[in-house]
């Protein structure tokens, strides 16, 4: 399962954001370091389910379907608030960079509306500087990859001249832990222009340039500009925007999804989670401050900015920074059903440039011992192992094994 860490500055929204994801019910106050220890929910990411394109209803099983959109379930993390010489183990430093090293992607959240000071405690709003609190945060990570790194100059080092391996097999082996790839090495040192340089002529300054990109690359990294309803967070939110031009930035309302998500879990009001409006179902079950709050949410956070943006963020993770395409495996490709006659149960989650193969061993390892091709539900073609998947694709694994 993709795995999405929450970081940022305390009193960022972070827990709030997270409950909205998960609708857990993470502890929420004005206190610094409410979050002590790292908090793990299912929240989803949605895409439009192909049922409707082929006339069938679906059953669901690893996933659900509503209203033609299907939910496919992500790991979210709620990490604690980070503080300077996190990366020296400062605080809950090291508890903090190892979840986040394990994350598949980040969502750095920053409080839009300047109401937190320096050392993450509640201000008046426009009195914070969220672009300060972005760089901080973004420095511990980077000091933390410079020092993982650093230290095993040596293996690295040795390990680059045995035959077969290179540079870039070398930082693999050594920072695999924290979710380095060849790939993004390679990636990093080009950044870096350290691709034809000799590794052990590598500078003080080369080095945390290539650990700067190392960390991009391996860790892609969204803004979410969080409390967009309060005031001096439409600033923010453009300075922000014209800052990091080369990171994609979300509005968002946590409190306002976290709001709807409790309302409609009530049956008092119809909400799907990314859309663009809310339907109230129960207006004489409303308290006076429950139909304030909606008023509010409708007039400072859907007029304004058409949605909360939670789920939008998650979406964007998921399908933009991972590069991720929704794939439907099935065993009966003209009932499109399981063996257990389920329609359309599955959905699963693959990166760009996965082949048939790494989908049948995502599915069941069983199914790569006698694999022979995919069968196209929409063609009726039969696909090679090494053929490329694409979004959406609906397939029937073809294996001469069984599954245990």
């Amino acid at each position: 399962m993709i795995r999405i860490g929450l970081i940022g500055k305390t009193n960022a929204g972070k827990t709030t954001l997270f409950n909205s994801m998960t609708l857990l019910s993470g502890d929420v106050s004005n206190y610094p370091f409410t979050t002590k220890t790292p908090e793990t929910g299912i929240a989803s990411v949605v895409t439009l389910c192909v049922h409707k394109e082929f006339g069938v209803t679906d059953n669901p099983e690893n996933s659900k379907c509503e209203d033609g959109w299907r939910f496919i379930p992500v790991e979210v993390t709620d990490l604690p608030g980070l503080i300077r010489g996190a990366w020296m183990g400062k605080g809950l430093g090291n508890q903090f960079l190892s979840v986040a090293a394990q994350s598949d992607a980040l969502l750095h959240v920053i409080d839009a509306s300047g109401s937190v000071d320096k050392d993450g405690k509640i201000s008046d709003p426009g009195t914070g500087d969220p672009i300060a609190d972005f760089a901080d945060v973004e420095l511990e990570l980077v000091l933390w990859y410079t020092k993982l790194f650093t230290q095993n100059l040596p293996k690295i080092s040795k390990l680059s001249k045995t035959p077969g391996y290179g540079v870039p097999s070398a930082v693999e082996e050594v920072m695999q832990g924290i979710g380095v790839r060849k790939e993004h090495v390679v990636a990093a040192m080009n950044e870096a222009l350290l691709g034809d340089k000799p590794f052990d002529s590598w500078s003080e300054k080369e080095i945390q340039s290539f650990c700067w990109s190392l960390r991009e690359f391996s860790k892609p990294t969204l803004i979410i500009a969080n409390k967009m309803d309060l005031p001096f967070a439409a600033e923010n939110f453009q300075k922000l925007r014209e800052k990091y031009k080369g990171l994609i930035v979300v509005p968002t309302s946590g409190e306002a999804e976290l709001t709807l998500r409790r309302a409609e879990g009530k049956r008092l009001i119809k909400y799907v989670p990314g859309e663009e409006r809310f339907e109230i179902l129960k207006p004489q079950d409303l308290n006076d401050a429950q139909k304030s709050a909606l008023a509010y949410i409708r007039r400072k956070v859907f007029g304004e900015y058409l949605r909360t943006g939670v789920q939008f963020a998650l979406n964007i993770v998921v399908f933009k920074l991972l590069k991720m395409n929704a794939i439907y495996p099935v065993a009966d490709a003209e009932k499109m059903t399981d063996t257990n006659g389920r329609v359309l149960p599955d959905v699963y989650l693959m990166p760009t440039g996965s082949t048939v193969e790494e989908l049948a061993r995502a599915v069941h390892s069983d199914l790569l011992k006698g694999l022979v091709y995919a069968l196209d539900v929409r063609t009726g073609l039969h696909l090679p192992t090494n053929y490329v998947l694409r979004d959406r694709d609906v397939l029937s694994i073809v294996s001469t094994a069984k599954r245990s």
